[in-house]
């Protein structure tokens, strides 16, 4: 069984966005056990999984990232779409544009303290496009 949908996720300003419960609620019943694939149709937005508990984790992941690849690099010739857009397109690429998820017992594997991530590079990016592949 394959199954693939595309979920539209609302418009998020810039940082770590923790969306498990929209990609769930789209899933609908998943197998008994299987593959989720999901990704995502932007290069200034990637997806990640990390700590879903202490929300201060994703203050310190978009610190992180903006103390990695900076804003205003004198060097960057990819600049006509704002200061933030060659950053975010570096940062996408650290990050990456898929997760896979095992699935198991009609459910996302994930760890007890593991959430799924939008990781919004843009400062206003705009609704994403994830898609999602259910293997089971």
């Amino acid at each position: 069984m394959i199954k693939q949908i595309e979920i539209k996720l609302p418009s998020f300003n810039r940082g770590w966005h923790l969306i498990t419960g929209h990609v769930t609620n789209e899933l609908g019943k998943l197998p008994e056990k299987g593959l989720l694939q999901l990704f995502i149709h932007h290069t200034s937005a990637g997806l990640s999984i990390n700590e879903n508990a202490d929300p201060s984790v994703r203050t310190d992941m978009e610190s992180i990232m903006n103390h990695i690849v900076p804003e205003g690099l004198s060097f960057l010739t990819h600049t006509m779409e704002g200061p933030d857009d060659m950053p975010a397109h570096v940062k996408s690429s650290l990050v990456g544009a898929s997760l896979t998820i095992p699935i198991s017992n009609h459910r996302l594997k994930l760890g007890t303290w593991q959430g799924i991530y939008l990781c919004e590079f843009r400062n206003h990016g705009g609704s994403r496009r994830v898609t999602a592949t259910v293997i089971g």
